[in-house]
């Protein structure tokens, strides 16, 4: 392709984007009103966040400076900017995509091995539980049920920190756990933008909780490799404990995450109190992932 084709491909991408987000009002997508709005449709940080991808991602796109987004990429806007069959057919012309649609590699599976569930089993002091890539809880002990029996399920970090209402009143400082949660997500989808179990989490939680739009649409920033966290339990009272999160280097991408209270203190003698009630049955939905 010649430079002058090339660069009418790529403005006429940036002119379709504007022009079908221009078009769609936040009704249309799914979110709340906001009054008056300085221009008509949708912004650019909405669409971003609906797809699932960063503002400044997004924003290159419309720019002309990002010329290969990923088939993933263009399904989900496709999607987002309610396209018909002729305008999504446009929308991979103009990306220098396949002019039909190429079939989806299957989604990514996350497993657990036996003997990673029988470790944190074993631990009955700690609360230890495993996440996947997208902060799904692949796994729990019965600390880890016994400490989240106030949220509704245990199926993902950011949906309990931004979906569940426990988690006001459970975290002391829910502000930063949501924070630093979006943060890693920003971190893992920059590593793989078209990966599919992302693209449905950042849609769903995009349109369910504003608070999630708004610091998704942020620069992804760094957070400290360890902290305290410092949380309210409805039975136990004030709890303290550190949170690790540790590299599964034979499940790449999964996490084991252990939260520990200080030898002797009043968070350990709540966790042994916590642990002697027993963990209720706590509803769980299926890993996206996992298939049926």
């Amino acid at each position: 392709m010649d430079n002058v084709t090339r660069s009418d491909s790529v403005e006429g991408l940036g002119q379709f984007l504007r022009a079908r987000r221009g078009r769609l009002s936040p009704a249309d997508a799914g979110l709340p009103s906001a009054g008056r709005r300085r221009v008509p449709g949708l912004r650019r940080d909405e669409v971003a966040a609906l797809t699932g991808v960063s503002l400044s991602y997004y924003s290159r796109l419309e720019q002309g400076r990002e010329l290969s987004p990923s088939i993933r990429v263009l399904d989900a806007m496709a999607r987002v900017l309610r396209l018909g069959e002729e305008d999504t057919r446009e929308l991979f012309r103009l990306a220098q995509s396949a002019a039909r649609r190429r079939t989806k590699s299957p989604a990514r599976v996350e497993r657990v091995r036996p003997h990673l569930r029988q470790l944190i089993e074993s631990w009955t002091r700690t609360p230890a539980f495993i996440i996947g890539h997208a902060q799904d809880l692949l796994a729990t002990n019965a600390l880890t049920d016994a400490l989240y029996r106030d949220f509704a399920q245990h199926d993902n970090v950011l949906r309990m920190l931004f979906l569940d209402p426990a988690a006001k009143t459970f975290y002391r400082n829910a502000e930063r756990a949501r924070h630093r949660a979006v943060s890693d997500l920003q971190q893992t989808a920059a590593n793989t933008p078209e990966d599919a179990r992302i693209l449905e989490l950042v849609g769903e939680l995009s349109v369910r909780s504003g608070e999630f739009r708004s610091l998704w649409a942020r620069e992804y920033t760094r957070v400290p490799p360890y902290e305290v966290k410092q949380m309210y339990h409805s039975v136990v009272g004030d709890l303290e404990l550190r949170h690790e999160a540790l590299t599964i280097r034979s499940a790449p991408g999964q996490q084991l995450v252990i939260l520990q209270a200080e030898p002797g203190s009043p968070s350990a003698d709540g966790l042994a109190l916590l642990g002697s009630l027993g963990a209720p049955d706590v509803p769980r939905q299926q890993n996206p992932a996992d298939g049926a």
